[in-house]
């Protein structure tokens, strides 16, 4: 691993019992990152949870939302100038073991912006990018989210795949790393409501390099998602509508 620069945004809302597991794997990687927890106005222990750990901790006055906690994380390495940001989710469902893989390629210049993805087999092309299952899943996947969610995630990938030209399979994954560039830019302006499929098409927009690679993930041990049920449906609807807006806005100039 290279000497970047490297911050972990941990994104927490009411992540009591799953917080300090998830930093504690952090800290046991065999390469160096600082950890930042952006507390989401949590009305449990998370922010003592995290505070014991020893890591960064910015705490929000109310809740804002994975996108509003999200951007909080880009705004503070932007501002400790750091080179690289990685996205982790603060349940425990990333195994961070597969950071080294998400961060190659942008260590080595090869993309803007990598995420990981469920939906993607080990089967390496040509040109050493990972190539889609055409089983639509990772064979080696320990879990498996709801039916409903797979229905949801593989309309985003059609959609987001049709309008950018990516070829993405997983654009609901917040597994994710932002070089220098993507982190200026997200710092300034990051969708706040459900960001991560938008996210990808504001990427395209700004003529960033994107790619996938393949991980698992795991089942949270403790809580529950934000998205569940009805709100499933709600979420299809106002993500679709913020996409297709998303399309047609003037991009802005990156430094």
């Amino acid at each position: 691993m290279s000497q970047e620069k490297i911050l972990v945004i941990l994104p927490a809302f009411n992540e009591s019992g799953n917080i300090t597991k998830t930093i504690a794997e952090i800290k046991q990687l065999s390469f160096s990152v600082d950890v930042v927890v952006v507390d989401d106005g949590s009305s449990d222990t998370t922010v003592l949870e995290a505070k014991s750990t020893g890591v960064a901790v910015v705490s929000l006055p109310f809740n804002l939302g994975i996108g509003g906690a999200v951007q909080t994380g880009f705004l503070y390495a932007r501002k400790y100038q750091y080179s690289i940001a990685c996205q982790v989710d603060g349940d425990g469902q990333h195994d961070v073991q597969y950071l080294k893989k998400i961060l190659q390629p942008i260590i080595t210049g090869q993309a803007e912006i990598v995420v990981g993805s469920r939906f993607m087999t080990e089967d390496v092309m040509s040109e050493g990018m990972p190539r889609p299952s055409r089983r639509g899943a990772n064979p080696k996947q320990s879990w498996r989210s709801s039916a409903v969610r797979r229905v949801g995630i593989r309309f985003f990938a059609w959609l987001i795949s049709g309008l950018t030209g990516y070829q993405v399979t997983d654009p609901t994954s917040g597994f994710r790393c932002f070089s220098t560039k993507a982190v200026i830019a997200f710092a300034e302006d990051y969708p706040q409501d459900f960001p991560e499929p938008e996210s990808i098409v504001t990427a395209r927009r700004l003529g960033f390099r994107l790619i996938e690679v393949p991980v698992q993930m795991r089942k949270r041990v403790h809580g529950h998602s934000s998205i569940r049920y009805l709100k499933t449906l709600y979420y299809m609807i106002k993500v679709t509508f913020a996409i297709l807006l998303n399309m047609i806005k003037k991009n802005k100039a990156v430094v």
